[in-house]
C-alpha cells in the first residue's frame, strides 16, 4: 500500500458505536446506589478506554470501596438494557469499513458478551466476524500496548504498518506504545466538546470527527471506484 498501512485497528466504544455517554451515565448511577459519587468528567478521565477490572481498582484506591460481584451483574444488566433502546452505530462507519483496501480488525476493552451484543444491536456483527479481540485476552489492558500488539501478531502485520483509530486518551497511549500510527476520532457524543479543542489530538497524529473525512485524510486506504 502506498500509505504504508496494512492493517486498520478500530476501537469499538466511541469509534464504531456511540456508547460511551450511555456507559458513563449508567456507571455513575449504579455507583451512587453504593454511596460512591462521581461525575461524568471523572468517568471520562479515569475510565474511558479502560477495562472493568481497572474500574474496580480505581474505586478501591480512591474511595476505599470494594465493589461486590453483584455490582458488576447489576451494572452490566442495566447497561445492556439501555443499549437495547439507545445504542446506535457511529454515522458513516459501515460505509468507511466496506470501502477499505486494507485488512482491518477490532480491539476493545469491552467484555466479550458486551461486545457481541453491541455489534448485534448496531448491525455491525457481520463486519467483525473473526476480526475482534478483547482486553480479556491480554494481561495488561490499555494504556499498555499488549492488546494492539496481540492483534497485529494475529493479523500478521508489523506494528509500524498498523493504523489505530481510537477515541480515548488511554487507547491513544496504547497505540503509540505499540509503535503504531494513531488517529483520534472525536465524533462520539461524549467527545463533541473536544472537536475544536487545542489538545483534542492527545498525542495522536491526526484527529477527525466524521467518517466522511476518513478517506480525505488518507485516500490510499480507499478502494478504487468501480
Amino acid at each position: 500500500m502506498p500509505s504504508g498501512i496494512d492493517l486498520v485497528i478500530f476501537d469499538c466504544d466511541g469509534v464504531l458505536i456511540d456508547s460511551e455517554v450511555i456507559s458513563a451515565r449508567m456507571l455513575v448511577a449504579e455507583l451512587a446506589r453504593r454511596d460512591v459519587h462521581i461525575t461524568m468528567d471523572y468517568v471520562a478521565h479515569h475510565f474511558l478506554g479502560r477495562s472493568y477490572p481497572v474500574v474496580l481498582q480505581q474505586i478501591r484506591l480512591e474511595f476505599g470501596v470494594d465493589l461486590p460481584p453483584e455490582f458488576e451483574i447489576a451494572y452490566r444488566a442495566n447497561l445492556l438494557k439501555a443499549f437495547e433502546t439507545e445504542l446506535r452505530p457511529i454515522s458513516g462507519v459501515r460505509r468507511a469499513i466496506e470501502q477499505l483496501r486494507t485488512d482491518y480488525c477490532l480491539a476493545t476493552s469491552s467484555s466479550p458478551p458486551r461486545l457481541a451484543r453491541s455489534l448485534e444491536i448496531t448491525g455491525l456483527t457481520d463486519l467483525f466476524e473473526g476480526r475482534a479481540t478483547t482486553a480479556s485476552e491480554v494481561e495488561h489492558g490499555k494504556p499498555a500496548p499488549d492488546l494492539f500488539l496481540l492483534v497485529a501478531e494475529r493479523r500478521g502485520v508489523a506494528p509500524d504498518r498498523c493504523l489505530v483509530i481510537e477515541d480515548s486518551e488511554n487507547g491513544i497511549k496504547a497505540g503509540l506504545a505499540a509503535g503504531m500510527r494513531v488517529w483520534r476520532f472525536t465524533g462520539g457524543a461524549h467527545l463533541t466538546a473536544l472537536a475544536d479543542a487545542e489538545n483534542a489530538a492527545a498525542g495522536a497524529a491526526r484527529t477527525f470527527s466524521s467518517f466522511e473525512d476518513f478517506f480525505r485524510i488518507e485516500p490510499d486506504l480507499q478502494l478504487a471506484a468501480t
